[in-house]
């Protein structure tokens, strides 16, 4: 039986705490901003298409596609990085877990699940839908 795969904690700040708590809490977080409209990904004060600081946070579908991916081979526990665009616009770096790593695919249905970090940080990754 292989061990599972463990996860760095992520720098958290001020700027970012809320994303991590709803994480905590099975949510997967976004900003948007109340001026242009757009949502943005990875979560800041200023929105970085109209720089307007009336930014707020919502919970997203958790629903996504894989953009491009890789797995990676040279570790203990081959595991799978990747770009999944989420139905909300924006795409994030992330991980698909929870499947053989040669069966996914670009433009795969994934959606959100969370894994604990070392230090028990529940981590937004996803798996297929």
């Amino acid at each position: 039986m292989s061990a599972a795969k463990t996860y760095m904690d992520p720098p958290i700040n001020d700027e970012s705490r809320a994303y991590w708590d709803g994480a905590n809490d099975g949510k997967l977080l976004l900003k948007r901003c109340g001026d242009c409209g757009k949502t943005h990904f990875y979560p800041r004060v200023v929105c970085p298409h109209c720089q307007s600081s009336a930014t707020e946070w919502y919970e997203a579908s958790g629903d996504g596609t894989v953009y491009s991916y890789s797995v990676m081979r040279r570790s203990e526990i081959p595991f799978v990085i990747a770009y999944v665009t989420l139905a909300e616009g924006v795409t994030m770096m992330t991980n698909i877990v929870d499947c053989d790593p040669d069966a996914v695919a670009i433009d795969q249905a994934v959606k959100v699940t969370f894994k604990d970090s070392e230090g028990g940080q529940s981590i937004p990754m996803f798996t297929p839908a």
